[in-house]
């Protein structure tokens, strides 16, 4: 139980970091969860890590607010890193839906209110699914746990303007355009070879609407296409998830030293 006073900022130090964690880190920040179940979960494993971690004595001062601070923006980096990781999935599904002439259609994603690519909407939610069957949750909410170890309760400053952050968010931020691409160039470039058929019909025989034939074409080859490919994007994800991992520890240990 919490019953010195001494102990009640270090609880609250703890909060923030949850709390801001799950405001921006996939799964846990989207709007198809009640709030109330997001801050009841924030506060019931911010009280199972207040009894496990390291407690050191922290005063009210003016260092205490300094630390409120440097807490929320840990959290919101740690989520921010691993959603711009998914967010790979999304812009793959983007340039797909670009190539077969759904990008003028789409969708309101539920999770976070904004518009999303049809097959970019499908692959993420497949995506959160097998995320959610290989408990990779779990290995979200290890990483929250073990950021302890890397940045500290009582540690006022963290390198925001350090050369090695901003390079590692930098190239981070351009791995997930190249992910994306590598995700979508498959059904990207049959589509494109699709479209040369079609320009070469065109030229040929002139009579045929190629208008009226090539999106129906285009949408019925990117189907099988999808469905042949389907078996490798779920490595592709396993891979991905490993990668999102990987750069949350990253961060941790750059902001850390």
């Amino acid at each position: 139980m919490i019953t010195l006073v001494n102990e009640l900022p270090v609880f609250l130090l703890i909060l923030i970091r949850v709390t801001s964690f799950f405001a921006t880190v996939p799964l846990f920040s989207y709007r198809n969860i009640p709030n109330v179940h997001k801050v009841g979960l924030a506060v019931f494993l911010s009280y199972l890590m207040f009894l496990t971690l390291d407690r050191p004595i922290i005063a009210i001062d003016g260092t205490f607010f300094m630390l409120i601070l440097k807490e929320a923006l840990v959290g919101l980096l740690i989520g921010v890193i691993a959603f711009m990781i998914l967010s790979a999935i999304q812009i793959a599904g983007g340039f797909i839906d670009f190539q077969m002439g759904f990008a003028i259609a789409n969708v309101i994603d539920p999770q976070t209110g904004a518009q999303s690519p049809i097959i970019g909407q499908y692959l993420y939610t497949f995506a959160l699914l097998l995320l959610l069957a290989v408990n990779g949750h779990h290995l979200l909410l290890d990483g929250i746990y073990y950021s302890y170890r890397f940045i500290p309760l009582d540690e006022p400053w963290i390198p925001l303007g350090s050369e090695r952050l901003i390079e590692f968010v930098t190239r981070t931020f351009n791995s997930m355009f190249v992910i994306a691409f590598q995700m979508a160039i498959p059904i990207v470039g049959c589509l494109f070879l699709v479209d040369v058929a079609l320009g070469i019909t065109a030229r040929t025989v002139p009579q045929l609407n190629i208008f009226v034939v090539g999106l129906p074409l285009k949408i019925l080859v990117s189907f099988i296409l999808l469905a042949i490919i389907l078996p490798a994007f779920i490595i592709l994800f396993q891979n991905l998830f490993e990668s999102m991992i990987i750069a949350m520890r990253n961060l941790m240990q750059i902001i850390g030293s």
